[in-house]
C-alpha cells in the first residue's frame, strides 16, 4: 500500500503557551479546530521539533502571557519561524468555569482559542539593544528602595533600644551624613552590650548608597551619549523632568516615540487615563487604570509635584482643579498635561518654553 505524506502547507496552526520554569503547557488548534495538547520541558527547539512532526510544513502562530521570562522565549520561538505575539495576562478572555478549574492545560487551550479568533492584541515587544539600559534604570530603582528600606530599619533599632538623636540630628535633613554615620559606630550605646545588629544594618546602608551611586553615575554616562543626547535634551526640557526621569522614559519606550500615535496612547502606555464606567444614560470617570507602565508612570506624577512649582502653566491649573477636587487627585490631571508635553516635544522636535 503507498503512504502519502501529510503536509499542512498553507495552513496556519494556533499554538497556545502556559510557560513555567521548567515545564510548558502546549495546545495548538489548526485551522478546521483539531486540537492538541501535551506538556514538554522549556526549550523552544523542542516545540518547533515536536509541532513540527505533528503538522508538517505548517505555519505556526504562537502567544504566551507576559511573565518572568520576559521576552527571551519571544526571540527564541521567533528564530524559529513562529509568528509569536506576548499579550497582557488580563485581556485573555476567560469565561467563570476556567476561573473556578484553572490548570495549566485550561490556560493554553483559552490562549490558543483566543488567538485563533483574533481576540488577542500583543504587548509591545521591548527591543533587545535597550534591554541592558532599561535593567539598569530599573535596578537602581530597586537599590533605592532597599536603601530606603535599611534605613528606616535602623531608625526601628534605634527606638527599640531606646537611642535618642542628639541635638545636632533632630532635623531630618541632617541624618545619614557622614557625621550621623560616624556617629551610628562609635557613639551610640545599646541596651545590651554588643551592637552587632547595628553595624550590619550601618554597612548595608553604605553598600547600597556606593551601589546606586556607580549605577547613576553610568545612567549619566548613557544620558550623553550619541544614542540617547538629542531625546534627553528634549525631554529635561520639560519642567519637572531630570536625568533618572528622562532616562527611564527613553528606556521604557526604546528611544522611540514612533509607536504611539497620538497623546491618548502614549498617556495610556503611561497609565494615566482614568477609568470610565457607562450604563445608560450615566456616565462616571474613576481614578487613573492600574494599567500601564508601572515604572515610568509613578515617575511623572512624582515629576508633576516640581512641575507645579516651576511652570505658571500648570500652576494654574492645579489651583483650579484643587477647588473641585482632592490635591492627590489634582495632580494626576497635572501628570497628564505633562505626559502630553513630553510627547510634543518628543514628536516635534522642539524644546519646552516655559510660561
Amino acid at each position: 500500500m503507498q503512504k502519502y505524506k501529510v503536509s499542512f502547507k498553507g495552513q496556519n496552526i494556533f499554538v497556545g503557551i502556559d510557560v513555567h520554569l521548567k515545564t510548558w503547557h502546549v495546545v495548538s488548534i489548526t485551522e478546521s479546530g483539531y486540537k492538541l495538547s501535551f506538556s514538554q520541558r522549556s526549550d523552544a527547539k523542542v516545540l518547533f521539533d515536536t509541532l513540527n512532526r505533528k503538522f508538517p510544513d505548517a505555519h505556526f502562530k504562537s502567544a504566551y502571557e507576559a511573565g518572568f521570562c520576559g521576552f527571551s522565549v519571544h526571540y527564541k520561538l521567533t528564530e524559529l519561524g513562529f509568528e509569536n505575539i506576548v499579550i497582557n495576562p488580563a485581556d485573555v478572555p476567560t469565561s467563570n468555569k476556567e476561573k473556578v478549574t484553572k490548570t495549566d492545560a485550561v490556560d493554553a487551550e483559552k490562549i490558543a482559542r483566543a488567538l485563533k479568533q483574533g481576540q488577542l492584541t500583543p504587548i509591545h515587544i521591548k527591543s533587545k539593544e535597550y534591554m541592558d539600559d532599561t535593567n539598569l534604570i530599573r535596578l537602581r530603582s530597586r537599590f533605592v528602595k532597599d536603601l530606603g528600606r535599611m534605613k528606616s530599619r535602623t531608625k526601628h533599632l534605634l527606638y527599640n533600644q531606646g537611642v535618642e538623636y542628639p541635638e545636632r540630628f533632630q532635623k531630618n535633613g541632617t541624618r545619614w551624613s557622614r557625621n550621623f554615620i560616624a556617629w551610628l559606630r562609635n557613639e551610640v550605646e545599646f541596651l545590651s552590650e554588643e551592637k552587632r545588629t547595628l553595624m550590619l544594618l550601618v554597612d548595608e546602608v553604605e553598600n547600597l548608597r556606593k551601589a546606586v551611586l556607580r549605577i547613576t553615575k553610568e545612567i549619566r554616562r548613557l544620558a550623553v551619549s550619541p544614542k540617547y543626547k538629542e531625546n534627553f535634551e528634549l525631554l529635561t526640557s520639560v519642567p519637572g523632568i531630570g536625568e533618572i526621569t528622562g532616562m527611564s522614559l527613553l528606556t521604557e519606550i526604546d528611544n522611540d516615540l514612533g509607536r504611539f500615535s497620538n497623546e491618548r496612547q502614549f498617556a495610556s502606555f503611561l497609565g494615566l487615563i482614568p477609568t470610565c464606567h457607562n450604563s445608560g444614560e450615566k456616565t462616571s470617570n474613576g481614578m487613573k487604570t492600574f494599567r500601564g507602565n508601572h515604572q515610568i508612570g509613578p515617575l511623572i506624577v512624582e515629576a508633576s509635584w516640581v512641575a507645579i512649582r516651576n511652570d505658571r502653566e500648570l500652576s494654574n491649573c492645579y489651583i483650579n482643579y484643587c477647588q473641585r477636587m482632592k490635591p492627590q487627585t489634582a495632580i494626576i490631571k497635572i501628570a497628564r498635561k505633562l505626559a502630553c508635553k513630553l510627547f510634543a516635544v518628543l514628536k516635534t522636535r522642539k524644546k519646552y518654553v516655559h510660561q
